[in-house]
């Protein structure tokens, strides 16, 4: 049904993994989330048990335990009243800058901005300022999701929590649960089939991750939840009842992406290479997800995936510093490689006909989808000093069907998140000196 790549890029050395900043946390059910005391110090020496897909010790910062409900030190510069008009067609807005930690995870919606960093805290944003905070115990904060009124966050400690937003104070997020549950987990832990053998000799609950949640992915359709891990697994969750339906060992190496595509298709990436397509289908009384394809397998770590709105392109970049994508009508097709960062490439994000990659390289690419397979590199955004981890994209509510607009955010190692505003009518970069446009390569 699927058609692969007729050959696939040079290798090149294995740059990183999926995160090059924290360890992994030994997996303790806090049910209630107390304190996470038995957490790995991030001081702590080099472990040579440490899995591949773990985090290197020498980029490690201490924890912060900072309240996130005392005044968010967080301030903006390049200012821009966006309310006044006098924002750029094209550019940045403003920055959010805090001693807090790195950010890790972001998500927008209906104008409010949520960001995940390496403390404890979530906080929510909106109009540049801060709206609103709340806490979670378990540290760093590595994927956020918002679907149905919502808000599931992907941590460290390999727990899913899920928060909703009060009716009656939409400032105020309660916990309303955790993936999964403590009652699942007690079920589960009856039988003893229902253990499985995880790394350095340890069992755990199969409903469990055993290392850190590294992307959320959400199919609406069929009310389904994917979470990907380090621990080489991703699990599918039914949103409805947060029962683990699912746990499908994915790869040989850390999971760093995971999303959900069109026809009950998954997309895998992992920290060995490849990128995998799952198909959801009915075998027997169960329905599980089955290995399809292996669309690409390298030497240099998959970091990320994006799959556009319209579910016709999946995008893959890699720590060389590429991005690959495949054209899904009917079957597959590669479609050609985007070059245009000089380090990994640790994120992605499609809107519209656009896509944004954010890079070690400290950049982001814009760039727009021509016709069939061939994208331009419309604008590269500057100014993070670290590099860029996560993207989220908005659509401009000043946006016109004449000038559609789109509102990026960026989170950054730099500890900041800014703010783009980027027109899809934005001219050529070969309009500037010096500049080309970089279509794709293709192979």
């Amino acid at each position: 049904m699927f058609g692969g790549a007729s050959s696939m890029p040079s290798k090149v050395g294995n740059m990183m993994h999926s995160d090059p900043h924290m360890s992994s946390t030994s997996s303790v059910d806090d049910g209630d989330d107390a304190d996470y005391n038995k957490r790995n110090s991030s001081f702590s020496a080099y472990d040579p048990s440490r899995l591949s897909c773990e985090g290197s010790p020498m980029m490690m910062s201490p924890w912060n335990q900072s309240s996130p409900f005392a005044k968010s030190p967080w301030s903006n510069f390049d200012e821009h009243d966006v309310k006044s008009g006098a924002a750029p067609p094209s550019g940045l807005i403003g920055s959010l800058v805090r001693e807090e930690g790195h950010i890790y995870s972001l998500a927008a919606v209906n104008g409010l901005l949520y960001t995940g960093s390496d403390s404890k805290n979530i906080r929510v944003w909106k109009d540049l300022k801060e709206f609103s905070a709340f806490k979670s115990n378990s540290g760093l904060v590595k994927a956020i999701i918002i679907c149905g009124g919502k808000i599931f966050t992907g941590h460290q400690d390999g727990k899913v929590r899920v928060w909703k937003v009060q009716s009656k104070d939409p400032s105020l997020h309660k916990r309303c649960g955790t993936l999964p549950t403590m009652m699942d987990i007690f079920k589960c832990s009856i039988k003893p089939k229902n253990y499985i053998e995880v790394k350095r000799n340890k069992t755990t609950l199969w409903i469990k991750h055993c290392d850190a949640i590294s992307s959320l992915s959400m199919s609406q359709a069929q009310g389904l939840l994917y979470s990907a891990s380090w621990d080489r697994t991703f699990k599918v969750w039914r949103v409805e009842n947060s029962k683990c339906l699912e746990s499908v060992k994915a790869h040989e190496d850390a999971v760093n992406s995971i999303v959900a595509g069109p026809d009950n298709l998954v997309f895998t990436g992992s920290a060995d290479g490849s990128v995998k397509v799952w198909k959801r289908e009915p075998h027997g009384k169960v329905t599980k997800h089955v290995l399809i394809q292996t669309l690409l397998d390298q030497e240099s770590a998959i970091t990320s995936l994006a799959v556009n709105a319209s579910s016709t392109v999946l995008y893959c970049g890699s720590s060389d510093g590429n991005v690959n994508f495949w054209e899904c009508d009917k079957q597959l097709a590669h479609g050609g490689v985007l070059k245009g960062h000089k380090l990994a490439v640790l994120c992605l994000e499609a809107a519209g006909p656009l896509l944004f990659s954010g890079s070690a390289d400290k950049n982001i690419c814009v760039w727009r989808r021509e016709g069939s397979s061939a994208h331009n590199c419309l604008s590269v955004l500057t100014g993070h000093t670290g590099p860029v981890k996560c993207l989220t994209v908005e659509k401009d509510q000043e946006s016109t069907d004449s000038d559609p607009k789109w509102v990026v955010y960026s989170g950054s190692l730099d500890k900041s998140v800014k703010v783009w505003s980027v027109s899809e009518h934005a001219p050529d970069m070969a309009m500037y000196s010096g500049w080309d446009s970089i279509p794709s390569a293709k192979y």
